[in-house]
């Protein structure tokens, strides 16, 4: 046993000096392949051994832990804003100032990074809290998220007593655009920029999502220290004391005495931007000497020795030359605008969405207009507003179409979303993407047809809709390009075993607007059969718990339309499972709704809810009058206040787990 724990702490020790070398230093000393063997021998000797279990080991960076809600943390050290200043005056006034009051200042100068505030706290080496900014005073306890963060040292080389040091989550850009091109290939909204995914990835209730999105982070200040080894005069010696102790820290820091020179740094800073693997906003100048800092102090919040120069984003007129207009996934029509090439922030942008018929009308845009066009965190194009002092005379107004670009067939209104759609599932638009989500791992989970298979298939028109999968035969595919024989059989394999799926993850695989896969398992699961979810009335179909009139209504389109009941028929003949299969442990919880609260001990949120769920149960996210139970582990908030006061009973995750077991 001595020996099986020496090993799984110098793996751990080896994980993180690797980590360090990838993430901080770029540079690093084994391959993918070797580090990946390392993570799964420590995986499977945890797995083993979990009397080892060790909540900063380099293997909980996947995430995992799903949380009811952040509690609040207040900050021992204020996390302060910055006085912004947008022009040459308005930065050289400031600066001038403060060289009245200090004498020779020494300022830094680095960028702006566009993220999310975050502290890290590390008591004796090794990481204890991480929290957001909050309204600076108090911020919220986002540990486990930020555990997921690569750049985020878990241990340090030295068991210093106390430290805490402040820095900015980003998502990288070319994360970004692949995360976003994903979610437009599964038909889901877009993230507007870097800034904002990165800060929805980081307020997660369940951390395994966080990960997935791979964020980074840049260290760039040291909130408190104790320590009897180390003391700092300024700024640049507390940088490079961190980057010492594997923090990746603020990039490209220049010192400068004469303005101009700065100032000529803050634009090659902004003209370079595009260059960059990360996003900036613009550029931050501070007082380099600690001492010098003191004495100029600071106001209520902010500090009188640091400044954010703020880069204005590029608004520029064009000429609107036609709309032209995609369907997504889930059918809905967007309108985007294409225009005469202009640059805006270091690129070419020709095309900009419109988003939907209301955003058209709300702001009158009509083709051979001249509009103004800026980059939304200069990332994605946008139409601003229309210039009409330039509108030629009797320019008719925009007329969007009755019937879709693709497939000819009507388009309706859904006006929940404001949104035109088109609800043929035999779209051509709408293939690729239709497919994608039923072979998602939530739907019927096919290994190895990712995007890439699909649009292959698709566009050599092997498959023409999901009914077509289930046909295949591996010498149809093995002959393309990145497929061969194994690959081949293997797909058709991975297509053969879904037959056999619950009802419910064929009818959230359809990919009916409204309808998630909570509700298509509480659909399939009262009426058992697609046959009786084909022929169910709206009342029918709203009579189930958890089911709305406009999931109702998207149904009953859905299975009105003939290609869909084309598609239905050649899935049956296929010997595709169209019955609702339960693999419940037991029905101890029938008719019983549970809301869980909380952190808990052994299992996680979702977790825990499976169990509601195989045993019969309901699992509610809210507490009302009809709740049954609530189940509350640590630090259980309103939820167990309302349970309280309704009078529902209230009962420990260990009470549950007797319960179903």
């Amino acid at each position: 046993m001595e020996n099986i724990k020496n090993r799984i702490e110098e793996l751990r020790k080896l994980l993180h000096y690797h980590s360090r070398k990838y993430y901080v230093e770029d540079s690093p000393e084994i391959s993918d392949f070797e580090y990946d063997a390392l993570y799964r021998e420590l995986q499977v000797l945890e797995a083993e051994h979990p009397e080892f279990d060790d909540p900063l080991s380099p293997t909980k960076r996947v995430g995992g832990a799903v949380l009811d809600k952040f509690e609040k943390v207040t900050h021992e050290v204020a996390m302060q804003s910055l006085q912004d200043v947008f022009s040459r005056e308005e930065l050289f006034s400031a600066l001038n100032k403060i060289s009245e009051t200090v004498d020779n200042p020494v300022f830094d100068v680095e960028y702006k990074i566009d993220g999310l505030s975050v502290s890290l706290e590390y008591e004796n080496g090794r990481l204890v809290r991480g929290s957001t900014r909050g309204d600076g005073t108090v911020g919220e306890n986002i540990t486990e998220n930020l555990k997921t963060v690569g750049a985020v040292p878990l241990t340090l080389p030295e068991e210093i007593p106390l430290l805490e040091v402040r820095g900015e989550v980003y998502m990288p850009k070319a994360v970004f655009e692949r995360l976003n091109e994903e979610r437009e290939m599964l038909g889901e909204p877009l993230f507007a920029n870097p800034r904002n995914a990165a800060a929805g990835s980081l307020r997660q209730l369940d951390s395994s999502i966080t990960a997935k999105r791979q964020l980074s982070i840049f260290v760039f200040n040291i909130q408190r220290i104790v320590s009897d080894k180390y003391s700092f005069s300024s700024h640049k010696e507390a940088l490079d004391f961190l980057k010492n102790m594997g923090f990746t820290v603020s990039p490209d820091l220049h010192q400068f005495t004469e303005l101009d020179e700065l100032y000529a740094d803050i634009e090659a800073r902004a003209e370079s931007r595009d260059s960059l693997s990360f996003d900036i906003d613009g550029a931050v100048v501070k007082v380099d000497d600690f001492s010098q800092r003191e004495l100029l102090g600071e106001l209520t919040n902010v500090p009188k020795w640091a400044y954010a120069y703020k880069y204005p984003p590029e608004e520029k007129p064009t000429v609107l030359e036609s709309i032209t207009l995609q369907v997504g996934r889930t059918g809905v029509v967007t309108p985007n605008a294409n225009f005469k090439t202009i640059r805006l922030a270091g690129t070419n942008v020709s095309r900009a969405t419109l988003h939907n018929w209301d955003f058209i009308k709300e702001r009158d845009i009509r083709i051979g207009d001249t509009v103004i066009v800026r980059k939304a965190g200069e990332i994605i194009p946008e139409v601003l507003r229309v210039d009409p002092s330039k509108r030629a005379e009797g320019v008719p107004e925009y007329e969007f179409p009755k019937n879709c670009p693709s497939c000819n067939e009507e388009l309706f209104f859904d006006p929940s979303e404001a949104a035109i759609r088109c609800t043929n599932a035999s779209c051509p638009a709408q293939i690729d993407r239709r497919i994608v989500h039923f072979a998602s791992r939530d739907a019927m989970n096919i290994e190895g047809l990712g995007p890439s298979i699909v649009a292959l298939l698709t566009a050599n028109k092997i498959i023409s809709d999901i009914s077509d999968l289930y046909y295949l035969k591996p010498e149809d595919i093995a002959s393309l390009e990145r497929m061969g024989e194994k690959s081949a059989s293997n797909l058709i394999a991975s297509i053969e075993g879904t037959k056999k799926h619950c009802l419910s993850r064929l009818l959230f695989g359809f990919g009916i607007h409204h309808v998630g896969e909570k509700a298509a398992y509480l659909i399939a699961q009262r009426l058992k059969t697609l046959d009786a979810i084909k022929s169910a009335t709206l009342d029918e179909l709203q009579s189930i718990d958890g089911i709305g009139e406009i999931s109702a209504e998207s149904i009953v389109n859905f299975f009105s339309h003939p290609t869909s009941l084309n598609i239905i028929e050649r899935l049956v003949a296929a010997g595709v499972n169209t019955e609702f299969i339960n693999t419940s442990e037991s029905e101890k919880l029938a008719g019983m709704t549970i809301v869980v609260t909380g952190t808990l001990k052994t299992m996680s949120r979702s977790e825990i809810e499976k169990k509601i769920v195989d045993n019969g149960g309901k699992a509610s996210s809210s507490v009302s009058k009809k709740t049954s139970l609530v189940v509350a582990g640590a630090e259980a908030g309103s939820k167990l206040d309302k349970a309280n006061a309704l009078g529902v009973r209230v009962i420990t995750e260990e009470e549950f787990l007797k319960i179903v077991n």
